[in-house]
């Protein structure tokens, strides 16, 4: 894998090994990056399951301010860990190990005081990218930020789903609502954003 555009074009990334994670392929993240364009400069961008973190160390070469990874397998976050030092990242990342469903819930309340949480606590973009055998992470995830963890969304913001093409996602999840639709080979990317309207009314 590369780094597509940005500060750190054509640098290459090293991916967890086995199939537990899929790596969004190079010309799926450009599609992704395409539409997101007027959006990623000096944003904010969460990125859940990173696995290698191509999607969000892609963000941040093209010019996203901050990027939060959560990720809780060992063999991603060693892989993970490996490429930020690869490209010399030090500053505007967080890595939080810890499972999706904890971190989106812990951020639902005030941190503690002794915290010093440097990140914003609101995020411009969010993509997710479970892996194949987790199809339920899909409802539970989206469940959340289209609910009880919505307050981590800024205004406006886009919340993306990276799913196989075959895998059928709900076109609401509480307040999130799918917006469009963009096939590629096998893969699927579903975009999400806050709906004003309730689920089920006209």
């Amino acid at each position: 894998m590369r780094i597509i555009a940005g500060s750190f074009r054509s640098r290459t990334l090293a991916a967890p090994p086995g199939l537990s994670t899929r790596p969004t392929s190079d010309r799926l993240r450009e599609t992704l990056f395409n539409v997101l364009a007027s959006r990623i400069e000096g944003s904010s961008f969460l990125d859940l399951y990173p696995g290698s973190g191509a999607v969000g160390l892609e963000a941040l070469s093209r010019g996203a301010a901050r990027v939060a990874f959560v990720e809780r397998a060992p063999s991603a976050l060693k892989v993970l860990n490996e490429n930020l030092a690869r490209l010399g990242i030090g500053a505007g990342i967080r890595v939080h190990a810890k499972s999706v469903s904890a971190f989106l819930r812990s951020s639902t309340g005030p941190a503690p005081k002794q915290e010093k949480n440097p990140e914003p606590e609101k995020y411009e973009v969010v993509f997710l990218d479970p892996p194949y055998d987790e199809t339920r992470e899909y409802a539970t995830t989206l469940g959340l930020l289209g609910g009880a963890a919505q307050g981590i969304l800024a205004s406006g913001a886009l919340v993306i789903a990276e799913h196989r093409r075959k895998q059928q996602l709900d076109d609401h999840y509480g307040n999130l609502k799918r917006t469009r639709l963009l096939e590629q080979g096998d893969a699927a990317l579903s975009f999400y954003a806050i709906s004003a309207e309730t689920p089920g009314r006209p």
